[in-house]
């Protein structure tokens, strides 16, 4: 039992940044071997960079005895609940048995973006504090690998949508290793859980909470009168064509699709009701029921699926199982573009893959250009990361100070990627102008070089020389020398005249 608890702190101990630079990290990654550190001062979520309604999380202790923390210590961790709309003390509904969390996953039609990472790297924060805390987690995050997008995107690419599915949720488990979240216990796709969907539908059928129209089912919220508590929003407030269908056969605007008749073109299966497939919110509650029973602990998300989304999960599943409860409604804010939320949708969107080749396209790039000298005010930063982390970190392990501290690094690596962007697009065009590859811009570096050494200067500046009317100046320092785009010498009279 006690090398159990350490392996599961172990896991909620593992370091939450990047790899080393060429390090490619699998994505089931071995357990740290650090240490369990000796209190619970690692918060979740301290800098709320892109939202202000991030999913709240807080961790508390109290001493007995007079004693220092870590010994003696009873550590209780808070939750902002959305059903509750307020700060919770998680109490497990098992105590000393497995927690059962449950994250609605991806569609996989596109490549993911950094919305989605925020999305699953918080909740990948909160997987390893609950270890960290000791508990036993079973974690599940599902991918709706059949859906109405999926559907459209494999025939505008003349594709399978099952392969372009799979395709694409491949990528995003490759995104996620590389994120460094580690994996859940369970990762369900709809398409292997029909069975699993149709008998909720039935059930929900049975207790005259749904009705069949032509081989659809929808889901009849009037016979659900505790609709709306989650979000507290109004019927009139569930949009029509937001994954809403627009369907004038329904008894009530506000009624969902539980089974969508089959049409030309589209995958189905055989149901009591006809060939078809399933809507989008039963999916969730089927496989949530499947994998953690109809009561579990933490139901988690963006919190644009509040509504409609979890609010008809709830509806839905209650209405299958009049004893099904979850504890905790958890959801992450948005990364939001121009204060609009970053969406496939809106166009708005970066995907994980090009942020994180732009910071190794860089970082290569650096390696390339080792003599490239940094400005003083960037060595001062990192000088004052690694100050500011180390006192953090030594004082009873701070994270949130240390964290904090990560900002203003941030910023500056983040103009340093433009900065770099911008001068490597200058230098593409000064070798293009000059038709010199930047590899024989190298070679001529080391010609130069050689010469300097050897002492002979009349040859080293021939080759300065020759470069320069070409649009290549040199610069040398203390660490080699590099070059930089100038105006050539054929072109300065025109740039003085002018």
């Amino acid at each position: 039992m006690a090398a159990a608890a350490t392996a599961r702190r172990a896991i909620g101990f593992l370091p939450l940044l990047s790899s080393p630079a060429g390090v490619r990290l699998p994505r089931c990654r071995a357990l740290s071997l650090i240490p369990p550190p000796r209190s619970n001062r690692l918060l979740l979520l301290p800098v709320r960079p892109f939202s202000t309604n991030p999913f709240s999380v807080s961790a508390s202790s109290t001493v007995s005895n007079g004693a220092a923390a870590g010994v003696g210590t009873t550590r209780e961790l808070h939750l902002y609940n959305t059903k509750s709309r307020r700060k919770e003390q998680f109490r497990p509904r098992a105590p000393g048995g497995e927690v059962g969390m449950y994250v609605c996953g991806v569609t996989p039609y596109d490549d993911s973006h950094i919305g989605h990472a925020r999305a699953y790297v918080a909740f990948d924060v909160l997987y390893r504090y609950l270890c960290y805390l000791d508990y036993e987690v079973r974690y599940v995050r599902n991918f709706t690998d059949i859906d109405d997008k999926i559907i459209a995107r494999a025939n505008q690419l003349g594709e399978d949508p099952f392969s372009l599915s799979k395709r694409f949720s491949d990528d995003f488990l490759s995104d996620m290793a590389h994120l460094q979240c580690l994996p859940p216990s369970v990762e369900p796709r709809v398409s292997d859980h029909i069975d699993q969907i149709i008998n909720m539908i039935k059930q929900i059928l049975d207790n005259k909470c749904a009705y069949v129209v032509g081989g659809d089912v929808y889901f009849s919220v009037d016979n659900f009168p505790e609709y709306g508590e989650l979000s507290g929003r109004k019927l009139d407030d569930n949009r029509a064509g937001e994954r809403v269908a627009v369907d004038e056969r329904k008894r009530n605007p506000a009624d969902f699709a539980l089974w969508k008749a089959a049409k030309d073109g589209e995958p189905w299966w055989d149901s009591p009701w006809g060939p078809g497939r399933p809507g989008w919110h039963i999916e969730c509650s089927a496989m949530s029921a499947h994998y953690l029973g109809h009561s579990f602990d933490i139901h988690g998300g963006g919190e644009d699926l509040i509504f409609p989304h979890h609010e008809n999960e709830i509806a839905q599943s209650r209405a299958a199982c009049c004893d099904s409860s979850i504890n905790y409604w958890i959801h992450n804010g948005f990364v939001n573009v121009n204060s609009q939320k970053m969406s496939k949708s809106l166009g708005n969107f970066v995907t994980i893959r090009k942020t994180l080749y732009d910071c190794e396209g860089s970082c290569q790039q650096q390696q390339i250009s080792a003599g490239d000298s940094l400005p003083a005010n960037t060595l001062n930063c990192i000088q004052k990361l690694h100050d500011e982390f180390e006192t953090s970190m030594s004082d009873d392990l701070h994270t949130s100070v240390a964290l904090a501290a990560i900002s203003e690094p941030l910023r500056v690596m983040n103009d340093l990627l433009h900065t770099r962007k911008a001068l490597q697009q200058l230098r593409e065009k000064a070798l293009i102008r000059a038709s010199i590859t930047e590899v024989q811009v190298l070679q001529k570096i080391e010609e130069r070089t050689a010469a300097r050494k050897a002492k002979q200067y009349e040859k080293s500046d021939e080759i300065r020389k020759e470069l320069s009317a070409l649009g290549i100046a040199l610069m040398d320092g203390p660490d080699g020398t590099t070059w930089r785009p100038s105006v050539p010498l054929s072109e300065e009279g025109v740039v003085a005249k002018a």
